[in-house]
């Protein structure tokens, strides 16, 4: 899903090798692996959502997690605390994340964006929301958990012939990966057509896109509220298929992790971060049943090792490669 690429078949074949990966996973690996990947795909929403942002307008978000724990504490207050019937509360929960991550983002773009806030300062502002979340979960304790989090979140279910349940592990795994990847197909068909083409020209000179009439203030927010959007329905399926939300999910760490994974799967590549969350959590899953103690020092170094040797990430410094490789074939030719 990378526009303009300069082979388009190998980016073919590499996406129906990772789609291939995505659905099989449960059935090579087992459940146990594949519930990691699930995870790791639904945190890959937040890194979607962010590089909506970051990769199509330039506009550097360092609190996406406010609204992936948005989304996910949204779906788990509904579906638990307001005495809804259990076959509708983790849907109406859901939906209720996906709304207040989108709210949230609503009122405080409107603020900054039409403020005419940019660049570093909106950076900082995105920062300082990230804590203030987090200080709200924890001090709000009576409804939030505190510290615990919430415990039985309900499950989506869905009717059947037995009657409405909740999906079997290898049906959930699929329905989610499917959501994943219908999501991440729309926001690159969005970006693909002429919608993109305005985002790029925004991103390249705002003054300019403006002189041609363009409302740049309510595009860069509609793209702010969406990518929160995406974010939250990344927490709220989190929450869900889960069923315990705690602090982690909305924390500053998660917000820097989310820029790691951009960073690595290549910013404005949309289908790179998503990527990029599920190898680097899979990879923290190794290190770490090795020696807790090195997986901040690894991470840093992979992050250190991308920025130096692959600053476009790693989708698109594979693709240089595969051109210097061809090149060199035509040469030799």
């Amino acid at each position: 899903m990378i526009s303009n690429t300069k082979h388009p078949n190998l980016w073919r074949a590499a996406l129906l090798l990772a789609l291939t990966f995505a659905y099989v996973a449960p059935l090579v690996l087992g459940l146990y692996s594949a519930s990691l990947i699930r995870d790791a795909m639904l945190i890959g929403l937040m890194a979607l959502g962010l590089d909506f942002l970051w990769g199509k307008t330039g506009m550097l978000s360092f609190g996406h997690a406010t609204f992936f724990g948005a989304g996910a504490y949204g779906a788990a207050i509904i579906s638990t605390q307001l005495g809804l019937e259990p076959a509708m509360g983790a849907w109406i929960g859901l939906f209720g994340g996906i709304v207040l991550a989108a709210l949230i983002a609503l009122i405080i773009g409107y603020f900054l964006i039409f403020g005419g806030v940019r660049g570093s300062y909106f950076t900082i502002v995105t920062l300082a929301l990230a804590v203030i979340s987090q200080h709200v979960i924890l001090t709000w304790s009576d409804v939030t958990g505190g510290d615990a989090g919430l415990l039985g979140i309900p499950p989506l279910v869905f009717p059947t012939m037995e009657g409405v349940r909740p999906l079997a592990p290898l049906a959930e795994y699929w329905f989610l990966v499917s959501v994943v990847v219908a999501i991440t197909a729309a926001v690159w068909l969005i970006c693909r057509g002429r919608y993109g083409t305005l985002l790029r020209a925004i991103e390249d000179d705002e003054r300019r896109a403006q002189a041609l009439g363009f409302n740049t203030s309510a595009h860069l927010l509609i793209v702010f509220v969406g990518s929160a959007a995406i974010a939250g329905t990344g927490g709220g399926l989190y929450a869900t298929a889960v069923g315990v939300v705690a602090t982690d999910s909305i924390n500053l760490v998660l917000s820097t992790q989310a820029i790691i994974f951009v960073a690595i799967g290549g910013r404005g590549t949309l289908v790179g971060p998503v990527c990029a969350a599920v190898a680097v959590i899979w990879l923290e899953q190794k290190v770490t049943s090795i020696n807790v103690q090195l997986w901040p020092l690894f991470m840093g170094a992979l992050f250190v090792l991308t920025v130096f040797l692959l600053p476009e990430g790693v989708l698109k410094g594979a693709e240089e490669v595969a051109s210097r490789i061809f090149r060199q074939k035509g040469e030799k030719k």
